[in-house]
């Protein structure tokens, strides 16, 4: 079984991702970004699936210099704790960026400031929460293994497209993960594409999985993309029971 994000439903209301995805699969994650934002608790109340949440993104940044930008993004993330105490979900979260290459040492700062804060309010509100690992763009922290030391002891979330695109998938399997992001590209673009569409070599990232016993979330641009996903994702299953 794997779990699927709405994230291949984005241009479609939330509940009708959620009634789509529920008839292939019980643990759903939401992209809780456009209209899949949740304001409350209230759209996932009526489903009896497990859910985990992807916070926004989009318009937030942990690590901004901006120290009211910075205090907003970790309020924004507060709410979407609150929202997964509700449904029993964990939250996987973006480690932000900085604007300007000189500035790399005083994000790291506000970052670990915010991930102080973030802990705080996951232990105040019993939600776990996880730091997702960035693709190749500019400026984005946490893209490779080793910067794994800025988040502490918060697990991370391995999102495996994102780590073929920095050419360190290996290096990223090798280490315990407790979420992942399976999706697909060509090592040059982040193109959410189904699995078997990009160059990934999905038999080591299945036997990671199975050894850190963890139910991973398909993350593809498309439903048509999850369907060729789950397919050969359970070929290569057969292939290579646990």
């Amino acid at each position: 079984m794997f779990g699927i994000s709405t994230f291949c439903l984005h241009q479609e209301p939330l509940t009708t991702a959620l009634d789509k995805i529920s008839t292939i699969s019980d643990n759903i994650e939401v992209m809780d970004e456009g209209l899949h934002y949740l304001e409350n608790s209230e759209p996932l109340l009526s489903y009896s699936t497990h859910f985990s949440i992807h916070a926004p993104c989009r318009g937030t940044n942990i690590a901004s210099l901006l120290e009211p930008i910075r205090r907003a993004s970790v309020e924004v993330i507060k709410q979407c704790f609150l929202i997964a105490a509700e449904v029993n979900a964990g939250v996987v979260v973006h480690p932000g960026y900085f604007a300007w290459a000189e500035e790399r040492t005083k994000a790291e700062g506000q970052l670990v400031t915010s991930m102080r804060d973030l802990s705080g309010l996951a232990n105040e509100y019993s939600v776990p929460y996880f730091i997702e690992n960035m693709g190749n763009w500019d400026y984005f922290f946490l893209k490779t293994p080793d910067e794994l030391s800025l988040i502490g002891d918060t697990p991370f979330a391995l999102d495996v497209g994102h780590a073929h695109l920095n050419f360190c998938l290996a290096e990223f399997l090798r280490l315990p993960a407790r979420h992942y992001h399976l999706h697909d590209n060509n090592g040059k673009e982040d193109s959410h594409v189904a699995i078997g569409e990009g160059t990934i070599d999905f038999e080591p990232v299945m036997k990671a999985i199975q050894k850190n016993k963890v139910m991973p979330v398909i993350e593809v641009a498309t439903f048509e993309g999850v369907l060729k996903s789950i397919q050969a994702l359970n070929a290569l299953n057969a292939l290579n029971p646990a």
